[in-house]
């Protein structure tokens, strides 16, 4: 897989649609990475104080990879990654997963080590460090991110769009 450092904007990423891995081949490239601990653990930081922490490992046409480490409490917002599905493994400690419907029905998963997960486009979930130690986590989305949807409940109690980001990163913010 070549290393890219940049990518294309969102507005040219329908092409990409056509080239994305299918959710058994992600799953399969997480499971890879992750076993490959030369490649990501000297990579490796636990964030300092609140500030979450990420590196993307490699990117092509079709996939990017991010190696993302959690402290306990530590989470994410409601989201989706737009047109990109994903698929992650807990390499180290534990996370917490809430998988949301469209009525603002959650179901909460506690995800281990070795575990991995996939998301089609479109299912919006939240993740969090859990337990006592620092968690770690391999991330890969195909076709590569390029904007993640924030959503809340409305007053009806379905989910609510409530914000659209174009991004290259894993989270909101900067590419840290």
């Amino acid at each position: 897989m070549a290393t890219v450092l940049s990518g294309p904007s969102p507005a040219h990423t329908s092409h990409l649609i056509q080239a994305a891995l299918s959710l058994a081949e992600l799953t399969s490239v997480v499971r890879s990475v992750a076993a490959d601990t030369r490649r990501w653990q000297p990579r490796l930081h636990l964030p300092d104080g609140n500030d979450r922490w990420w590196t993307r490992l490699c990117k092509d046409d079709r996939v990017d990879i991010w190696l993302l480490s959690w402290l306990p409490g530590q989470g994410t917002d409601l989201h989706d990654h737009g047109p990109s599905a994903a698929a992650f493994t807990v390499v180290r400690g534990l996370l917490s997963e809430l998988r949301m419907d469209q009525r603002a029905g959650a179901t909460s998963y506690c995800r281990r080590p070795d575990s991995v997960i996939w998301l089609a486009p479109g299912v919006v979930h939240d993740v969090s460090g859990a337990g006592v130690e620092p968690a770690v986590s391999i991330h890969a989305y195909s076709p590569p991110l390029c904007e993640m949807n924030y959503y809340a409940p409305d007053a009806g109690g379905r989910l609510h769009r409530v914000r659209t980001l174009a991004t290259h990163a894993p989270e909101q913010g900067t590419l840290r």
